[in-house]
């Protein structure tokens, strides 16, 4: 079992409490919600611009 907070405990218990507010927990997450799909397809489409760059490339080499 815990122990007992003695009037100390209590005080800085109470001074903490203002961390578990619902307005500061967890706040990035929803602060932008589409940012997290916004990356996931900027991502896809920088990999496909690579592909795509590397595929038709005017490479002096390659045989026409």
């Amino acid at each position: 079992m815990a122990k007992p907070l003695g009037p100390t405990g209590e005080f800085f218990k109470r001074r903490d409490e203002w961390r578990k507010h619902p307005m500061l927990v967890n706040q990035f997450r929803y602060a932008t919600p589409g940012l997290g799909i916004a990356l996931i397809a900027f991502g896809v489409y920088l990999v496909g611009e690579a592909v795509y760059n590397r595929v038709n490339s005017s490479d002096p080499h390659a045989s026409h």
